[in-house]
């Protein structure tokens, strides 16, 4: 836990120990093996506490009052090198105020009478921090307690001290330690936590598959992140870390890191690599060469990028979009007619927006003559440079109806405001439906968000006959 970084919080017996060592007996934490040691009794001590917080916190650590004492680290290796287990003296009353575990412990109908405790599970600093909040409000921990005094804290249902907890992980989450710490939020059932620990993953991907504790996650986690859509690396670089974590499984299993025992220990996780998102050259260069994917998966994933119409792969093609919100999609005509061709002419429109947005894909009309594959090539194409910001070689299925058909890029693609830009499809097959009566204008509300405003232009040229009034491209697929 120290990569989570510096702590302004003391050490453990600073505070009201120190007080009880001036004016108190010594605290029995700081003996080691606790010996009966005859003492003065203090007089009037209580007169020197104008608050009953100041009294309880007095009596933190403290055997004055004290009716039960907690034996910790008993037969651990670390305790056994400090020479023995720990004795933590404490009040029944207190503890039973702040917890109900406690209540049940020393009330309940299956109470203990003994006046010592053992406590075999539970770290000797962490439980000093859970005594020092029930007995003051105190909260003491730092990098390298967090995580057990989150344990304790849950353990004995002291809520607020869980909540300073997770606030602190909060506080020092990075994209070094987001993994790291996604793992103890899912171990301690800490949703919130989880929840922001995946955002530092989603907003830097690189950074946080390339820190040491990405390949110390269970394989559970790492199917959940897998999973997302909102993760921002390429593809090629998503699967050479999970081939590392697959590596360090094999050593955790003690299995020998050969090919078939990666691909054992990745099990389901390998499905979710999204390898139809690489170029040929990525997929070429990693994932064909590394032994993992039988022959088959990578004929038949060569076969993909190369020929059409292309034959089904197991493996989702769908973008990983980094943007965050809802997709939004926008349709340019308010009326489908029936006749469209295609003899290897691009279907073009040029367009501009208000706003900075990334498109995901387009809408495309599907044949008349019922259920259809179509083979196409979409391109988005900065019009004043001819520069192409993203083109996919795909093909989509209809169902013969005049719905549109979706047609995503492999990756979204960034489009600034007042800057002219060229929708391309290339579509091979049958007749289509197509649109008529466009707009030049089309405006996109939500609750949420300012408008965003599409200018639509015809495109010169040869265009296939699209423009603002007829044809194909209805609808573009976008985020905020």
């Amino acid at each position: 836990m120290a990569s989570l970084g510096p702590t302004a919080a003391g050490e453990q017996g600073a505070g009201a120990e120190a007080e009880a060592g001036a004016a108190g007996p010594p605290s029995p934490s700081s003996l080691g093996p606790l010996l009966p040691l005859p003492r003065e009794p203090l007089y009037n001590w209580q007169a020197t506490k104008a608050s009953l917080k100041e009294r309880f916190a007095f009596l933190f650590n403290s055997e004055l009052l004290s009716d039960v004492r907690f034996v910790l680290g008993k037969g651990r290796g670390a305790a056994a090198a400090a020479g023995g287990p720990q004795r933590i003296p404490a009040h029944r009353f207190v503890l039973a105020a702040g917890s109900a575990v406690f209540d049940a412990m020393f009330n309940g109908g299956m109470a203990t009478t003994s006046a010592e405790i053992e406590l075999p599970d539970v770290e000797p600093a962490a439980f000093l921090a859970l005594l020092r909040f029930l007995y003051s409000d105190e909260v003491q921990i730092g990098p390298e307690t967090v995580m057990t005094t989150l344990y304790t804290a849950k353990k004995y249902a002291v809520p607020a001290l869980e909540a300073h907890c997770v606030e602190f992980l909060t506080k020092h989450l990075r994209a070094d330690n987001a993994f790291m710490l996604l793992t103890q939020a899912r171990l301690f059932d800490e949703p919130q936590l989880a929840s922001l620990c995946l955002d530092t993953i989603d907003k830097s991907t690189m950074d946080a598959i390339s820190a040491e504790g990405f390949t110390d996650i269970d394989i559970d986690t790492l199917c959940a992140v897998l999973e997302r859509d909102t993760l921002s690396i390429r593809e090629s670089r998503l699967f050479g870390a999970v081939v590392r974590w697959a590596e360090a499984e094999c050593q955790r299993q003690q299995l020998p890191v050969t090919f078939g025992n990666k691909q054992k220990v990745l099990g389901k996780a390998l499905s979710l690599i999204r390898f139809p998102l690489m170029t040929i050259e990525e997929f070429a260069a990693g994932p064909a060469q590394s032994g993992i994917l039988s022959d088959r998966e990578v004929v038949n994933l060569f076969l993909h990028f190369t020929v059409n119409p292309k034959p089904r792969v197991e493996y989702i093609d769908r973008p990983r979009c980094c943007l965050r919100g809802k997709e939004c999609c926008i349709n340019r005509f308010q009326q489908v007619e029936s006749r469209w061709g295609y003899s290897g002419t691009s279907d073009r429109i040029r367009f501009t927006v208000n706003r900075r947005i990334s498109i995901v894909g387009f809408g495309l009309y599907g044949s008349i003559h019922g259920p259809t594959d179509y083979q196409v090539n979409i391109q988005i194409i900065e019009y004043e440079k001819k520069q192409t910001l993203g083109q996919n070689d795909t093909g989509f299925s209809c169902d013969g109806t005049a719905n549109t058909f979706r047609v995503m890029f492999k990756e979204p693609i960034e489009v600034l405001p007042s800057v002219c830009y060229t929708a391309c499809a290339t579509l091979k097959g049958p007749d289509s439906h197509y649109g008529t009566k466009g707009l030049k204008k089309v405006v996109h509300e939500t609750p949420t968000a300012s408008k965003t405003v599409f200018f639509f232009f015809s495109s010169p040229g040869n265009n296939n006959g699209t423009s603002i009034e007829d044809g194909q491209i209805p609808e573009i697929i976008f985020y905020t």
